[in-house]
């Protein structure tokens, strides 16, 4: 008999036809992994705004004894919102800017892409609240924060 060393042309043939096909499922797999991937990257970045917002104004209000030295909003000629900020005693101040799109803790950005937000101070039964109206994209959150005395 002969000695079958090497590989013939057909298990080449079939041996490339096998690894094509591997190739192209794994493509396609990734290409809807991707696409997926983004998808839930645009829907979860509001979310992720308005977390990293959050996290910094609901450190600063439990604070003890916080007190709000001012809170304004101004808005344009057409109603909406330009500006809007609050300063609290302890020299933090918070800051929404439309032009730009974002909120600033004193004059470092915390949340950008945020379309609207306006901070309202105000007393209830004692107790003093900060109304925030928080909007990016479709998201739309208003969050009420109860001073600590």
């Amino acid at each position: 008999m002969k000695s079958e060393k090497g590989i013939t042309l057909i298990s080449l043939i079939i041996y490339v036809i096998a690894l094509t096909i591997v190739i192209g499922i794994i493509a396609v797999i990734s290409g809807y992994f991707y696409n997926n991937i983004a998808t839930s990257s645009e829907d979860i970045e509001p979310m992720v705004e308005y977390t990293k917002f959050n996290s910094f104004f609901s450190e600063e209000v439990n604070e003890k004894e916080i007190k709000v030295l001012d809170c304004k909003t101004t808005t344009d000629s057409t109603g909406k919102i330009d500006t809007s900020y609050i300063v609290f005693d302890n020299g933090v101040q918070y800051t929404y800017i439309s032009e730009n799109k974002g909120i600033y803790r004193n004059k470092v950005k915390i949340a950008r892409g945020v379309e609207n937000c306006s901070f309202e101070y105000k007393v209830e039964d004692g107790k003093d609240i900060v109304n925030v109206n928080f909007k990016a994209k479709n998201m739309n959150n208003p969050i009420k924060y109860t001073l600590k005395k």
